[in-house]
């Protein structure tokens, strides 16, 4: 049995790119760092970063560059992707491995608080630690307005 999945929680490198293919729809391409810390036999702190690029298809890609930024937290989850092309310029194989997401969870943007009220999915589903409160605007409606 083959399986195919990734799950990261990191940070954005830079703002997401958007692009419209050839084809129609929308593709937009941004790098996810993310960091482990332990100690080494010696008891001596050690610090890992990795950066991984992600690509996201299709009215999800379109929310993604809307809403996310430099900075901020987010949760991707999808699949490991490796393509390959030969460089103009100096003739070689080149190889790029790609996270291909199927969701894109917003997190707290840099600097803030992190609560609740930040996270927004690109799906539009809930995430974990989200409420169910929706926060309307404050506006006066007057009850002649009301079509029924």
């Amino acid at each position: 049995m083959d399986y195919n999945r990734v799950i990261i929680v990191g940070r954005l490198t830079r703002d997401p790119e958007l692009k419209a293919l050839p084809m129609g729809g929308s593709v937009t391409t941004f790098s996810v760092a993310t960091g482990r810390v332990w100690k080494d036999r010696d008891g001596n702190k050690k610090e890992d970063t990795q950066f991984h690029n992600v690509v996201v298809f299709g009215k999800q890609a379109e929310t993604v560059a809307q809403y996310l930024k430099k900075g901020q937290e987010v949760l991707v989850e999808g699949r490991l992707q490796t393509r390959s092309w030969d460089d103009k310029t100096s003739g070689e194989k080149k190889y790029r491995t790609e996270i291909v997401a199927d969701r894109v969870q917003f997190g707290a943007k840099s600097g803030g608080a992190g609560g609740p009220s930040e996270h927004i999915t690109a799906k539009g589903a809930k995430g974990p630690g989200e409420s169910d409160a929706v926060e309307y605007p404050e506006e006066n409606i007057n009850p002649e307005d009301i079509p029924f």
